[in-house]
């Protein structure tokens, strides 16, 4: 849970403070939406993973998709949709050591997997008070959905930095990166979303 990509600011959904109605995340390996649910406009047809940040007790649910555009949900409850790019985008070279989400040095963590595809692996998350993730290389590109926000000092490349996410964010984990990671505020729950190569 840890440095960000990319987050591009769009438009601001009522309640939430956050940015909806766009894309937030987008790179040769995948691109992301977050917007209500009954508002896809703009998301590309295809398969994603489709979470439910906010709107119901339902916030944290993530499924998958085969055509992310073409079934708007009933209501407008805040949604990240995840889409893996086709297979034809390369996957960077695999680390020499590399772990899956949950695989590495964690101390006050829990991982609980959700579903598994040919394209995806997701895994809700949730790193409880002073939780820390010791130094560890990621072994696939990885997308970060944060549902409750929360304070994270990450530490890579010799740098700390502490990030303030928010319910909605999406940070982008690329395959071969190391860091370590350690809660500095309130329990944070997020889902992940690993691709295959």
């Amino acid at each position: 849970m840890s440095r960000i990509v990319s987050v591009v600011a769009v438009a601001a959904v009522a309640g939430f403070g956050q940015p909806a109605g766009g894309v937030v995340l987008d790179n040769a390996r995948v691109r992301a939406y977050r917007t209500a649910a009954n508002a896809l406009a703009g998301v590309e047809h295809g398969g994603a993973v489709v979470v439910r940040i906010a709107g119901d007790d339902e916030t944290g649910r993530a499924v998958w998709r085969d055509d992310a555009a073409g079934a708007p949900g009933a209501g407008s409850e805040l949604v990240v949709i995840v889409q893996p790019r086709a297979a034809s985008a390369p996957a960077p070279a695999a680390p020499q050591s590399g772990s899956r989400p949950g695989e590495g040095v964690f101390t006050g963590m829990s991982f609980k997997p959700l579903f598994e595809n040919a394209r995806v692996s997701v895994i809700r998350a949730r790193m409880d008070v002073g939780a820390r993730e010791g130094v560890h290389t990621h072994g696939s590109d990885t997308i970060v959905v944060h549902l409750s926000g929360g304070d994270i000092e990450d530490t890579a490349g010799g740098k700390t930095v502490v990030n303030r996410w928010k319910p909605g964010d999406v940070e982008f984990e690329a395959r071969g990166s190391s860091h370590s990671a350690r809660n500095i505020g309130h329990p944070v729950e997020v889902v992940l979303v690993a691709l295959k190569p």
